[in-house]
């Protein structure tokens, strides 16, 4: 008993409260028979078997569920080898690289979507080369008035990749050690950027280390380029 303390009631009290407590007892185990007179013998109770019915009546009565369907429209693609090659911004180097891996599929992955505030699309580009996969170069296009796109956005380093985020650009670059393999390497930067008048302004920087500390300063990611419209 809490605190310590002793009961101070009385035998007679006692004996009342054991015949009301009995009497409780008593009428709990009769309504417990009477309601597993229904259940079958090894199984759970009204889980198993259950009133005859009651399912089949529960369903009938359910609302049938629309069939979903998409609102959301497609972007139109763009090419983006195109945008690559006439693109000024970008370097020759990258340029002359940019070539098929196999028949004509060039190392390119396009992303759509929202990361400049527009009414349109935008795409952002990454070029990688044939060997390894590894990122080479990350472009943001917007999409003007009459069609026609933009750069708003490029950095060509090592290991570096471009991705949208809810509306923002996130482009990770892995940092190499003077000994690591294109497979493993030392850590990544991540870098947040968030569109805001008219340009791409860094508002979360992210580093991770992996097997091995990353020294000198390796991988930091170059300023944005940025371009009006």
């Amino acid at each position: 008993m809490k605190g310590g303390g002793r009961s101070t009631t009385g035998g007679r009290g006692r004996l009342a409260t054991g015949l009301v407590a009995g009497g409780a007892a008593a009428a709990g185990l009769a309504a417990l028979g009477l309601f597993c007179a229904g259940c079958s013998t090894g199984g759970t109770g009204t889980r198993d078997e259950g009133p005859a019915g009651t399912q089949d009546a529960v369903r009938a009565t359910l609302p049938s569920s629309p069939a979903a369907t998409g609102t959301a429209r497609p972007a139109p693609r763009a090419d983006a080898v195109t945008l690559i090659k006439n693109d000024p911004k970008v370097s020759k180097r990258l340029k002359d690289d940019l070539k098929p891996c196999s028949g004509h599929e060039y190392p390119v992955d396009t992303s759509y979507g929202d990361v400049t505030g527009g009414t349109r699309a935008d795409v952002v580009v990454n070029v990688m080369n044939c060997g390894d996969s590894v990122g080479i170069g990350t472009y943001v296009y917007r999409q003007r008035a009459d069609g026609s796109y933009v750069n708003v956005f490029a950095t060509e380093v090592p290991a570096v990749y471009g991705t949208i985020d809810r509306g923002d650009l996130v482009v990770t670059t892995q940092v190499y050690g003077s000994k690591d393999s294109v497979a493993y390497p030392s850590g990544e930067d991540v870098v947040t950027y968030h569109w805001s008048s008219g340009r791409f302004t860094e508002t979360d920087r992210v580093h991770n280390d992996f097997n091995r500390a990353v020294g000198g300063g390796e991988g930091a990611l170059p300023a944005p380029q940025t371009a009006q419209n």
